[in-house]
């Protein structure tokens, strides 16, 4: 979102870009169930390191040079960082052990200096994924395909025809911005990894003229205001004097 739609709009040109990774996310992502992260499991964050491939592959593709901050926490081994630092230089990318919740400042100075370096490398070519007239309906097509290996996109003909009529509105030059699960590259948030061949289904489209974008809908997603998992006013309650309990 913040190449394609914020650095479009600015004309911005990034120059360097920092994928954060963890022992624990990749775990998941390699198929160890939530409750059983806290154990040493290499092969697991192998497999899911598929997952950050991915997305360093996606950050390449805007012709930005990217690094990998790897989060450590405590109870990472070496060898699972190992592991991490192994998948990014199978991609060319650099990978930084960073303890900066721990150590503060100091614990994030290597990263630092390997950010400034690549800013300073020249390396970077930044581009958008896809160009300002390309269809609205094909702009969609064109992140479910090229950033989240999707084989294509599901919507129905009232979607279709709402996205004509806002390109015969004038709206067709703006960009899109996906409202989808931050869980996994489909709209499964249980789909781990980095599956391929899959469907977006997108459920609604709306225009935000103002914002300057589409907002596009898939599955079951909800949009702001975002909540986590478990919204406060669900431990909001009366206790039996009738005094209201858990504001704060």
């Amino acid at each position: 979102k913040f190449l394609d739609i914020k650095c479009r709009k600015a004309g911005l040109n990034p120059e360097a870009a920092v994928v954060v990774a963890t022992v624990r996310a990749l775990k998941m992502h390699g198929g160890v169930a939530r409750g059983d992260l806290a154990g040493e499991d290499v092969a697991a964050v192998t497999r899911g390191a598929v997952n950050l491939t991915r997305h360093l592959r996606n950050v390449k593709r805007y012709g930005v040079p990217v690094v990998v901050a790897i989060n450590r926490f405590a109870g990472d081994s070496e060898e699972e960082l190992a592991a991490i630092e192994t998948a990014a230089k199978a991609e060319g990318v650099g990978a930084i052990v960073c303890t900066h919740f721990a150590d503060g400042s100091k614990g994030a100075e290597k990263l630092a200096r390997a950010v400034v370096a690549l800013a300073e490398g020249g390396t970077a070519a930044f581009q958008t994924l896809y160009p300002d007239e390309m269809r609205l309906f094909d702009k969609i097509s064109t992140i479910a395909t090229s950033l989240y290996g999707a084989s294509e996109v599901v919507a129905d003909k009232t979607i279709r025809d709402r996205l004509e009529r806002y390109e015969a509105m004038g709206y067709g030059n703006l960009p899109v911005c996906m409202a989808k699960t931050q869980y996994s590259f489909s709209a499964d948030p249980t789909l781990m990894g980095a599956p391929s061949n899959h469907t977006v289904p997108v459920r609604e489209v709306r225009l935000s003229a103002g914002a300057g974008f589409i907002v596009v809908i898939c599955g079951a997603m909800m949009t702001m205001p975002g909540l986590p998992r478990k919204p406060a006013a669900e431990s909001i309650h009366l206790d039996e004097a009738g005094n209201v309990v858990g504001l704060f």
